[in-house]
């Protein structure tokens, strides 16, 4: 994909989530929330398109960053801990809670782990598939532990009123099962998108 594709792809992608921002701003019920669940994508689009000259990043990690940040918002937006197709899989397979929250934390773990290897690689900063594929791994459950202490720290400065932003349903160990979904994600990009992703870096 030649570069001013790419940039019209990525413009046209920023448009999209600008407007499905707003979108879920005006239909979400709880705009603190919200607000807290879409920051992260408030932050990165814009970054992304401010820097797409002087670092235009692979195509594959652009399309994953675009669901990453569309799953954010409907999170935001309903809330993780119920939104409706969560309700639907947590019946269809007789879940004791709304997984919703899980492919969350999937993603989280999938696209900063593909962010991590695209920086490391291009840079040749480590040497070995390996060790890039560990030293991958380790930064997105480093990124998933940060984003539970917001957590922590949210829960102790808002009281119950950071109950939604938590989403823990009950769940005693949702904090271990999050950070496990995020290294699920991290050895995704590693051992399934690896390949794909190696190719797009040579060809860019």
């Amino acid at each position: 994909m030649s570069l001013t594709t790419l940039s019209s792809a990525l413009k046209g992608g920023a448009l999209l989530l600008l407007l499905f921002l707003i979108y879920t701003g005006l239909m979400t019920t709880d705009r603190i929330t919200w607000l807290m669940e879409v920051t992260p994508v408030a932050i990165v689009v814009p970054l992304l398109l401010a820097t797409q000259k002087r670092y235009p990043l692979t195509p594959l990690l652009y399309t994953l960053i675009f669901f990453h940040a569309i799953i954010l918002m409907v999170g935001g937006m309903y809330t993780y801990a119920k939104v409706p197709v969560g309700f639907e899989v947590q019946e269809m397979f007789n879940l004791s809670r709304n997984p919703y929250d899980k492919l969350g934390h999937f993603f989280q773990g999938l696209v900063p782990a593909l962010a991590a290897r695209e920086i490391l690689v291009r840079g040749n900063y480590i040497n070995g598939r390996k060790m890039t594929g560990f030293i991958v791994c380790c930064i997105a459950l480093a990124i998933s532990a940060t984003y539970e202490l917001i957590e922590w720290w949210a829960a102790l400065a808002m009281g119950q009123g950071a109950d939604d932003f938590l989403g823990t349903q009950g769940d005693p160990w949702d904090t271990q099962s999050d950070m496990f979904c995020a290294l699920l994600g991290a050895l995704t990009t590693v051992m399934v998108l690896g390949r794909w992703h190696q190719q797009q870096l040579e060809q860019a």
